[in-house]
């Protein structure tokens, strides 16, 4: 199936249900749209929306605010430099912040932060209240640099952005998960529904193979793939 733009997407969903514009809004379409995109993104980590933060650590201070938008975090790197992320580095171990307050109860250690945890909304700061705050410790002794690395949900599909990664290069996998909305929220036909829904778990595993499996593995570094064929003997 072909890439959709915002219009044949729209378009697409009045087709399939058979309900037009006075039941079918162009407001509640844009929902079912927005809804799908979310549970897309949250199914499969995508590589597009992979980025990279660039920023400071303040001297005494053990927290961060992850980047607006971000959806996960995927890695954090402490610099030795504090001016540029360039030179020796860490990667922090991920742990559960129960594990930071076990290792660091006093909450006094300073030091080259080692371990991350996600903490808590935080509600003002860069990250804003969607995004969360990062727990480091030990407590940076400096104002270090860091990069954090992490997936961020894109601007979606609408009026004003016609077209997105997922609708040139999901767009089956985005009309099924549009359509699973729809007839949700139409209350029927629950046979449509399900097939849909059906629909959209055979394309989202697919593309999941090829997001998180084909894109992140290379002939050299990891060989060519080998498929079992299971040959009955005469």
């Amino acid at each position: 199936m072909a890439g959709f733009t915002y219009s044949t997407l729209t378009t697409a969903i009045a087709n399939y249900t058979e309900v037009g514009t006075s039941v079918l809004s162009s407001t509640i379409t844009d929902q079912f749209i927005d809804n799908s995109e979310l549970r897309i993104f949250r199914d499969v980590p995508i590589d597009a929306d992979r980025k990279e933060m660039v920023g400071n650590l303040v001297a005494s201070k053990d927290n961060i605010h992850a980047p607006a938008g971000a959806l996960f975090v995927r890695g954090l790197q402490v610099y030795t430099s504090t001016s540029a992320a360039t030179g020796a580095n860490s990667w922090l171990e991920k742990k559960d912040i129960s594990y930071l307050r076990e290792y660091d109860a006093a909450e006094t250690t300073t030091g080259t932060p080692k371990y991350y945890a996600m903490s808590d909304s935080g509600a003002t700061g860069i990250g804003g209240a969607s995004s969360g705050r990062i727990t480091i410790v030990p407590t940076p002794s400096s104002a270090f640099m860091y990069k954090i690395h992490y997936n961020a949900r894109p601007l979606g599909l609408s009026s004003a952005n016609t077209t997105s990664y997922l609708s040139l290069n999901f767009g089956n996998g985005l009309l099924y998960a549009c359509l699973v909305e729809a007839f949700s929220y139409l209350k029927g036909p629950m046979d449509m529904l399900q097939l849909y829904e059906q629909k959209y778990q055979t394309e989202v595993q697919k593309f999941g193979a090829e997001q998180i499996g084909r894109r992140r593995r290379d002939d050299y570094t990891d060989g060519e793939p080998r498929i079992s064929v299971n040959v009955q003997s005469p």
